[in-house]
């Protein structure tokens, strides 16, 4: 691997990690990229301290210690430290694998407390008025819609939504690609599939390349990215009288939170959302204490009691 990252030149051992990523595991090369500059960053920290990552087995438990609270000292956020030390311990892990390394000195350091937050989601009427923005009927417009109803509507990572191609959409149901190259099928609803249908029926206005079967593409005929796709919904916000904040993941935010609300198991959620861990999806499980008592109400057979019935 010859490219790359922030430095001019790239450990061995960390290039033949971020290969064994790319070919063997079949990580997204944004994925990749974000190995690489956490590696980057922690092996500039250690020239500091007349380290490098060109000789791992000089690397101690206190060198990541170190490497966390100068993270911290900068106010980076303890999400961003928790995942720059899962690179760490992936890298580690990789070499002792190989027999590279005899030790790991991840083993023992805490990922940093994390604080609790929900993810922003829209609630069902904003999200209503999303989807039905009134948008110039145009090719931009229809395609922005299209995209929008795939995200709400099924719940997919913008990566997912923008690789989807023409095909991948048949009989109500979508083919996605997700992480890890992780195939999954994931329903689409009627509004989603008329929505498609419309921009299908536009989208040679694109212009696409010879040979783009991207389902989404940008005004120079290739397939969208995240950037112009994020451009999308900020259009649509902005037509529908929302926050331009409203980016591709609230509304896969939005879809968990709104199928859990509604009733859905958390492990078909799980299904649909291709989370590898419940725990990942349990995060959108936040239900107001009022909606937990209609639950409750609804559900329990002791409900009726008098004692509860007069709180």
């Amino acid at each position: 691997m010859s490219s790359t990252v922030g430095t001019e030149r790239i450990p061995e051992l960390v290039q033949a990690f971020l290969a064994y990523l790319d070919v063997e595991k079949g990580y997204s090369a944004a994925t990749v990229r974000s190995y690489g500059t956490d590696l980057d960053q922690f092996d500039t920290f250690l020239r500091t301290r007349r380290r490098s990552l060109e000789r791992p087995d000089r690397v101690s438990k206190d060198l990541i210690r170190a490497f966390l609270a100068n993270l911290h000292r900068r106010g980076v956020a303890k999400s961003t430290m928790a995942r720059k030390l899962s690179s760490l311990r992936s890298f580690f892990r990789f070499l002792l694998k190989n027999d590279l390394l005899q030790t790991d000195p991840t083993t023992g350091v805490r990922n940093p407390k994390q604080e609790k937050h929900h993810p922003k989601a829209l609630n069902v009427d904003q999200a209503l008025s999303l989807m039905e923005a009134a948008v110039t009927p145009d090719p931009e417009g229809l395609r922005d819609l299209a995209l929008a109803e795939l995200l709400y509507g099924s719940g997919l990572r913008i990566s997912e939504a923008v690789s989807v191609n023409v095909y991948d959409i048949d009989s109500g149901m979508v083919r996605v690609l997700g992480k890890g190259n992780k195939e999954r099928i994931v329903p689409v609803s009627s509004k989603c599939e008329a929505r498609v249908r419309a921009w299908l029926g536009q989208r040679h206005a694109f212009e696409p390349a010879p040979q783009e079967q991207a389902l989404f593409i940008g005004v120079r005929g290739k397939r969208l990215n995240r950037r112009e796709a994020n451009r999308a919904l900020a259009r649509l916000a902005s037509a529908a009288g929302l926050p331009r904040d409203v980016h591709p993941h609230m509304l896969r935010h939005s879809f968990a939170t709104h199928m859990l609300e509604a009733g859905a198991d958390l492990r078909s959620v799980q299904e649909l959302l291709g989370h590898e861990r419940l725990t990942t999806t349990q995060r959108y499980t936040h239900l107001d204490l009022q909606k937990i008592m209609e639950i409750y109400d609804k559900a329990h057979p002791r409900a009726e009691d008098a004692d509860h019935k007069n709180r």
